[in-house]
């Protein structure tokens, strides 16, 4: 039988209907063309069985793995609890902490920040001194302030203002003190 079609759905039909025939031929289980279901209703007992087939197996064995994504990302979540610590209690976590945490106080004041090379106000050099002052070693600043600082030049009335005549001065007021 040879069929010669353009539409690859007519050709793959044909090709399942010859297998088919090949498939019942072997079987030697041949049906007259009557018997052969058509498109009206029939009885579901009245239908062709289909061709034995091996049984598909319900559930892989134990030996054999399934090397699906499925079964890697399974693999995975069962190595989940090894890699990861144990969760802890949020006292628990508060205890670990405050060991890792430097004894440290919070001390107030006011002192200038001196001018660094750059121009630039150095806090941390006036942290220190804030808490050296209250007696901790070194400090780090929490909080600073800063002021325009003018000459009485300013205040003479008529008088340009030029821009040397204030300046701005920055000041900690709090800061973090450690032993």
């Amino acid at each position: 039988m040879m069929v010669r079609s353009g539409n690859p759905a007519a050709r793959s039909g044909t090709l399942m209907s010859a297998a088919l025939l090949l498939l019942l031929a072997a079987g030697g289980t041949a049906r007259p063309q009557s018997a052969l279901p058509t498109l009206g209703l029939r009885e579901q007992g009245a239908q062709a069985a289909p061709p034995p087939s091996t049984p598909a197996p319900s559930a892989p064995p134990a030996a054999e793995e399934n090397p699906g994504l499925i079964n890697e990302m399974g693999k995975l979540f069962d190595k989940l609890p090894s890699i990861l610590p144990p969760i802890k209690s949020p006292s628990e976590t508060m205890n670990d902490l405050s060991r890792l945490a430097k004894p440290s106080t919070m001390v107030s004041g006011r002192v200038i920040c001196p001018v660094s090379a750059n121009g630039a106000p150095d806090c941390k050099q006036a942290a220190d001194q804030l808490c050296q002052g209250k007696g901790y070693k070194e400090g780090k600043s929490l909080n600073a302030d800063s002021a325009e600082k003018c000459s009485a030049k300013v205040l003479i009335p008529g008088r340009q203002r030029k821009p040397d005549d204030c300046r701005t001065d920055t000041f900690v007021t709090s800061a973090l003190c450690q032993n």
